[in-house]
């Protein structure tokens, strides 16, 4: 293991001096055990050049995958023996899309910190494309998003599922109707798009099944400000995530209608990681509380599968 640790640090430092000084080691002693490596494998993985540093051969950048993974999990199992004494520790990097975040975030975070009092959560919200790149790129562990354009090789847990609604000013000719109205009968008034990835593809999605392309008058990032607009009258929006109260923050009313044709398919609220990501203990215990609590409702959204 040693060995792999030394041959990785040098292929993320580029040298064998930088890599040395982040390990505290000489560089003879690095240089040393990835010379032992490369002859226990019978392979070059480096070219070195004094002047421009060290390369990886073709071996190389494939041993070099292979050898994240096993630090990865020598590490983990590493902690998991710790972890049977001392708990789940460490940081947990959630991201999560913004109209989720007020009902689900704050019982996970309370749920989770109160039972693994070593562990820390830092949580991240943004539109699900700002998501998806900081879960690429590694500055998330995990995330909490709606399952509309997700990469089909991605790992996920389901949390539950959420049927597209309509919400009208409380003046609206629909507001009063009984039972689920037909979206086609919002065609020709003014809407308010959430212009936040991946709801407004989503929302046009909707209306097209109902045969109509949405007239916007305004576009709003939020979903708070989706409603405050529509509290105004300014006109109607789609939303997935129900709110407690029928008001919005100015305290004007608005009314939340069931869409009873078309049939539109319903959304799946997941938390995400991709496919090669090395989740740590604490990441996977998070997800396996996310979804005991979805299990016994206790997220704020319903569980309808």
């Amino acid at each position: 293991m040693n060995q792999l640790a030394a041959f990785v640090a040098v292929a993320e430092a580029g040298t064998i001096s930088g890599a040395a000084e982040r390990l505290h080691v000489s560089p003879s002693a690095l240089s040393a055990s990835v010379t032992e490596l490369e002859r226990a494998l019978q392979s070059q993985l480096l070219m070195r050049r004094k002047a421009t540093g060290v390369s990886l051969t073709p071996t190389g950048e494939a041993v070099l995958t292979r050898a994240k993974y096993l630090l990865h999990q020598a590490g983990e199992l590493e902690a998991d023996a710790r972890g049977e004494e001392r708990g789940v520790a460490g940081l947990v990097r959630v991201g999560c899309y913004p109209s989720l975040a007020p009902t689900v975030l704050p019982v996970l975070v309370s749920e989770f910190t109160a039972a693994h009092p070593d562990a820390r959560v830092e949580v991240y919200e943004n539109t699900q494309d700002e998501l998806t790149h900081r879960l690429e790129s590694g500055e998330l562990d995990l995330a909490i998003m709606y399952d509309l354009d997700l990469d089909p090789t991605w790992r996920s847990a389901q949390l539950a599922q959420l049927e597209p609604r309509a919400v009208l000013p409380a003046t609206h000719r629909l507001a009063d109707t009984n039972g689920p109205i037909d979206l086609g009968h919002l065609k020709n008034d003014p809407m308010v798009l959430l212009d936040a990835p991946p709801s407004s593809n989503h929302a046009y999605f909707c209306c097209a099944r109902a045969g109509f392309t949405p007239h916007v008058v305004y576009r709003a990032r939020t979903y708070e400000t989706a409603r405050s607009f529509v509290g105004r009258g300014f006109g109607w929006t789609l939303l997935l995530q129900r709110p407690s109260a029928n008001v919005t923050y100015e305290g004007n009313p608005v009314v939340v209608k069931d869409i009873g044709a078309p049939i539109l398919p319903p959304v799946s609220v997941e938390v995400v990681w991709p496919p090669d990501s090395l989740l740590s203990r604490a990441a996977r215990t998070f997800i396996t509380l996310a979804v005991r609590l979805a299990e016994d409702g206790r997220l704020g959204i319903p569980r309808k599968f």
